[in-house]
């Protein structure tokens, strides 16, 4: 196994993977598992792989294309996905137990063409209570992107009349930039009051996202399940026994802590 890593660039993610495809064909790679950085999965690179005998497997993303390439190809392809609206309910959910009198959320979302962006937006949106109201404004899902954000809306005047009851992330890694800007540009007056917020965030990764929580950074996070390892273990298990996958398996999320819990700690 070989991974690369293509610094959030869709243009360098295609050229780093057309590298092993295009490459001597003895030295293929029996499977391509990858996370797409752009919006569209990279159909034209997807093609090219299972036009070589190479399985294609998508994380954390459904495209179209992975259903048309099913019919055409013998190698598998398939996807393998957090379920992201479902993570984006149990956020909503989350709110409702943090702001049980309501309020008015700072919410930090991924880049606009992400899927998982979006379906955990739409997800937040079916659950949280009316009388939650959500600011939203956008970053990269990474901890400086979002440092970068919530610095530059710091500077807006409208931000310093901003009434902001908790700030919820897509992300842990957003939670924590925006975490760090408020430390670090707010007036000493405030700064007590924007730090002691409510964070949550999205990942639930045991070193970071849960630990923030046990240490008190975040009020919560949401477990998703590692996909990459899952992926992996499918598409080996397809390869040896030439039985495929279904086209989409969706990996179910949890709330760290517990709904309860969250509840219970704000009463």
């Amino acid at each position: 196994m070989q991974i690369i890593y293509a610094d959030n660039d869709s243009i360098l993610q295609s050229q780093q993977i057309l590298k092993f495809i295009q490459g001597d064909p003895e030295l293929h790679p029996d499977g391509i598992i990858l996370e797409p950085v752009g919006g569209t999965g990279l159909p034209q690179v997807a093609r090219a792989a299972t036009d070589a005998g190479i399985g294609w497997v998508v994380l954390n993303r459904e495209v179209g294309y992975v259903g048309e390439l099913r019919k055409l190809c013998a190698a598998p392809v398939f996807s393998v996905a957090a379920d992201n609206q479902e993570i984006g309910r149990i956020q909503g959910q989350q709110l409702a137990a943090l702001l049980p009198k309501g309020g008015t959320v700072l919410y930090i979302q991924g880049p606009s063409d992400a899927d998982a962006s979006k379906l955990r937006s739409a997800g937040m949106l079916e659950t949280k209570p009316s009388h939650v109201q959500i600011k939203a404004i956008k970053a990269q899902w990474t901890e400086a992107s979002a440092y970068k954000a919530i610095t530059n809306w710091l500077q807006l005047s409208t931000s310093q009349r901003a009434q902001i009851d908790l700030i919820c992330a897509q992300n842990d890694a957003m939670a924590a930039g925006a975490r760090k800007a408020f430390q670090q540009f707010v007036n000493n007056d405030v700064k007590d009051h924007w730090t002691n917020l409510p964070f949550l965030g999205v990942d639930g990764v045991p070193k970071t996202g849960q630990a923030w929580v046990r240490e008190g950074l975040l009020a919560g996070t949401i477990i998703t399940p590692p996909l990459a390892g899952q992926a992996l273990e499918m598409l080996v298990a397809a390869l040896r026994s030439g039985r495929f996958p279904q086209e989409t398996t969706l990996v179910e999320p949890r709330s760290y802590p517990t709904l309860d819990s969250l509840a219970n700690g704000r009463s």
